[in-house]
């Protein structure tokens, strides 16, 4: 951090460290790239350093409301990145460690990554609001201060944005044994290319979502949609890993990503892929799979002894 110009140096960071973790989890909740939300939360503190604690009266309100406006001020920015991306994005996933012993960033309140992906549909406004009411509680009314809007304004985005994400996403989650189960039965026949079991755990309108950023071979450039599709797509990356050395050197860890029981592979001690399902209302099926390995988006990410 850099020298703060003004006399309450010590005042000004504790109150900005005490906040970071909310701040953190707004911020990461609207964008999905942890770098980036590093980004923001660095403008946040150079906003605050220059403004300093003497004079507000509600700290947490203040430090959230810079921090949403520059986070919105950044959804320019990444818009404009993913439009030269290769292959589909996704969120980076938020990976806690093996022993349980979480990040910082991980004990805010967890969004899934399916939920993420959801979110994305949104506009920058309806993100915002989404997350602000929704995810941390807030009311219409501070959500309005926040964003310099009126409350009846606020209503309305956040109507919107409740509308559209409970049509692409039912208001149901896995037990959390069951979602482990179900991810230890997709692996195994997804490593193995066990192709009549994966037909039985796949739904028959499974989408799988590959993330690589042109950086992994090979890597499905679109989402693939279709049981069938989805079946082949697998069993090739399972043979042709195989062949190279590559599935059979990999290297398995069940962790918690984004809140949820999820797969982490390794190859040679570093992060190769995090693997993250979502599961039919039934919680028997898999209806969207959704695959990082961009190593740019896994760098986090560290092995601990088995």
């Amino acid at each position: 951090m850099s020298e703060i110009p003004f006399p309450d140096a010590e005042a000004a960071t504790g109150v900005f460290v005490e906040h970071r973790e909310l701040l953190f989890g707004v911020v990461y909740n609207m964008l999905g790239s942890v770098a980036d939300t590093e980004d923001v939360l660095q403008d946040t503190w150079l906003s605050w350093s220059r403004r300093g604690p003497g004079g507000v009266d509600n700290p947490r309100a203040y430090l959230v409301r810079i921090a949403v406006n520059h986070a919105l001020q950044r959804r320019a920015v990444v818009s404009r990145r993913r439009e030269t991306y290769v292959g589909s994005w996704l969120p980076e996933p938020l990976v806690a460690d093996e022993d349980g012993a979480d990040d910082p960033a991980l004990r805010t309140e967890s969004v899934s990554l399916a939920m993420l992906v959801v979110l994305e549909s949104l506009s920058p406004l309806e993100r915002a609001v989404f997350v602000l009411h929704e995810v941390f509680g807030y009311a219409h009314t501070e959500i309005a201060e926040i964003l310099d809007r009126t409350p009846a304004a606020v209503r309305q985005v956040a109507h919107r944005a409740r509308a559209h994400v409970h049509a692409r996403r039912p208001l149901y989650e896995a037990h959390p044994r069951v979602r482990r189960e179900a991810t230890e039965r997709f692996v195994r026949a997804a490593v193995g290319g066990d192709i009549a079991e994966l037909m039985e755990i796949l739904a028959p309108d499974v989408t799988v979502w590959t993330d690589a950023g042109g950086n992994r071979r090979p890597s499905a450039l679109r989402p693939v949609h279709g049981r069938d599709k989805a079946v082949r797509l697998l069993t090739g990356y399972a043979r042709r890993g195989a062949g190279r050395g590559g599935a059979g050197s990999l290297e398995l860890r069940y962790r918690r990503v984004n809140g949820d029981d999820a797969a982490v592979l390794f190859q040679d001690d570093a992060p190769y892929a995090v693997i993250v399902m979502d599961l039919t209302p039934e919680g028997d099926r898999v209806s969207n799979l959704f695959v990082v390995s961009n190593p740019d988006k896994l760098s986090h990410v560290q092995k601990e002894e088995a």
